[in-house]
């Protein structure tokens, strides 16, 4: 159930940002969902091996390179979904990993956490 949540944050996430920058394009709400769902298994797979490889970068810009493999993985979306998602540069990229990052630290933050400790505090 966290996991099916966890997508369709993420999908609005990149509505949401689809809506503010001109060069992040979304064909709609189904492949805002399919591309979440291919970010969510790029993010599980290739993520950790790319951390493990450019771990002394990462060290060295005190994590500021996650971004980076954020923004990787999210080209690797757009690539596997065609004209449906299309991000222009990989510029705009490492600026969509980092919102997406912000907007999903927030959510989880302001609504999902006090969320579930209403459940908790409920039994």
């Amino acid at each position: 159930m966290k996991w099916l949540s966890s997508i369709l944050v993420n999908s609005l996430v990149l509505i949401v940002v689809a809506g503010y920058f001109e060069s992040f394009h979304l064909e709609g709400v189904g492949a805002a969902i399919i591309a979440s769902f291919i970010l969510s298994i790029l993010n599980v797979i290739v993520k950790p091996i790319l951390v493990l490889l450019t771990l002394p970068v990462t060290v060295v810009s005190l994590g500021l390179f996650l971004f980076v493999i954020n923004a990787i993985t999210l080209w690797m979306t757009q690539s596997l979904m065609g004209d449906s998602f299309v991000i222009e540069s990989f510029g705009m990229a490492v600026l969509a990993a980092i919102v997406i990052s912000i907007l999903n630290l927030l959510i989880q933050k302001v609504v999902i956490e006090p969320l579930s400790e209403n459940k908790k505090n409920k039994k």
